[in-house]
């Protein structure tokens, strides 16, 4: 298997001059923990995730430094942390150089490249540009879809993932929701979040309309609605 047939296709990036909080906002609303930071020439600058907001003077809980330490050994270092620590610009928090994929590198390379530089996702470019994300939930599903017990083997499961990705990217009904698509053995895999159940039954439905679908199993969650204050 290769990147291509697991990754997800769907990408939401930011970019470089945009505020942290809407980054913030942007992970928390669509329950992803990482955002690739894309510029106005469409080129990956960067990205930013959960991890680049573990040290902010917000929560107190930046580094300390030694003043000795850095009379020492330069500036340079501290300078940096602190920007890191009080920027409030997307640019001034992200992880610059991120390390990428294509989508034909084995699935292999990708995850000694996940295991070795201890990261959670990793960035798929095609000439250049994002064309999907895959990280470690996409292994997961695609490990749970292989070991399952399925019916006989289809050929066409990478033609069948691309046809239900397609109809789901004309809906206008799917708004709020984020949707991921794993398909084994023509069993389908419907992950993500939703806004309305309806929502769910209606991808259901989707699914079930394209041709070489054998069956579906669905692990949709709906995402919890604001309590109304009064």
């Amino acid at each position: 298997m290769n990147v291509s047939d697991v990754m997800t296709k769907r990408v939401i990036s930011i970019s470089p001059e945009t505020s942290i909080v809407v980054a913030i906002q942007l992970m928390l609303k669509h329950h992803i923990s990482g955002l690739p930071v894309i510029d106005n020439h469409a080129k990956l600058v960067g990205i930013i995730t959960e991890g680049d907001f573990l040290r902010r003077a917000e929560i107190e809980t930046e580094r300390k430094r030694s003043t000795w330490l850095d009379a020492l050994l330069g500036p340079a270092e501290g300078a940096i942390d602190y920007v890191h620590s009080h920027g409030l610009a997307v640019n001034e928090v992200m992880t610059c150089n991120p390390i990428t994929v294509a989508e034909n590198t084995p699935l292999g390379e990708a995850v000694l490249l996940i295991e070795n530089k201890n990261v959670k996702r990793l960035p798929v470019l095609r000439d250049g540009k994002v064309v999907g994300i895959i990280s470690r939930a996409n292994l997961m599903r695609a490990l749970m879809s292989i070991h399952r017990a399925a019916p006989k083997s289809s050929d066409d499961d990478a033609a069948i993932r691309d046809r239900i990705l397609a109809d789901i990217g004309k809906q206008g009904w799917l708004s709020g929701a984020i949707v991921d698509v794993v398909v084994h053995q023509g069993v389908v895999d419907l992950w993500g979040t939703i806004a309305d159940a309806v929502q769910r039954d209606a991808l259901m439905v989707l699914a079930k309309n394209v041709p070489g679908v054998i069956r579906i199993e669905q692990h949709l969650t709906q995402k919890e609605q604001p309590a109304n204050v009064t």
